[in-house]
């Protein structure tokens, strides 16, 4: 009573992978790409931007400060460089002024203090500044640590206030 019908399956395909990334798990540069990638050298430093005007009070400076360090302002230093890393952060800079009660919040119709929000928001800015060390350019360094700082010392401030 059974009839038994032969199924043929069709022939499968044969996929090929085809790996393009550039580095291998090693994190060397593949074969392939060596001719086309060149490592950058550490040691060049893009052209830093023109300084602004001198005023009469302050004379010119004949080239760098000694030393090379660079010398900017608390402002200078807070204003995001605008890399994908500092845009990150900056949010998380703003919710924790935000639970001080030091920026607007446009959810709530005064400002309110959060300390224990406050507090959780400048951890989290501390921990990625000690896993991002050695790791941030120093506009991105100069804006975590200028903010962190800044907000150490606001907390510190407003909880002595509140108690």
């Amino acid at each position: 009573m059974g009839i038994e019908l032969s199924k043929q399956t069709p022939p499968k395909e044969q996929i090929k992978v085809t790996d393009k990334r550039i580095f291998t798990s090693e994190g060397e540069i593949r074969e392939e790409f060596r001719r086309e990638i060149k490592p950058s050298d550490p040691n060049i430093r893009p052209e830093p931007a023109p300084p602004p005007a001198q005023t009469k009070a302050e004379p010119a400076q004949a080239g760098p400060p000694p030393g090379g360090e660079r010398r900017r302002t608390l402002a200078d230093k807070a204003q995001n460089p605008g890399t994908g890393f500092t845009n990150f952060v900056e949010p998380l800079i703003a919710q924790a002024y935000m639970s001080l009660g030091m920026l607007r919040n446009p959810y709530q119709p005064k400002p309110a203090v959060d300390p224990e929000a406050a507090r959780q928001m400048i951890d989290i800015l501390i921990m990625l500044q000690e896993k991002t060390a050695g790791n941030l350019d120093d506009d991105e360094k100069d804006f975590l640590d200028t903010h962190t700082g800044e907000l150490k010392l606001a907390f510190v401030q407003r909880t002595k206030s509140i108690q």
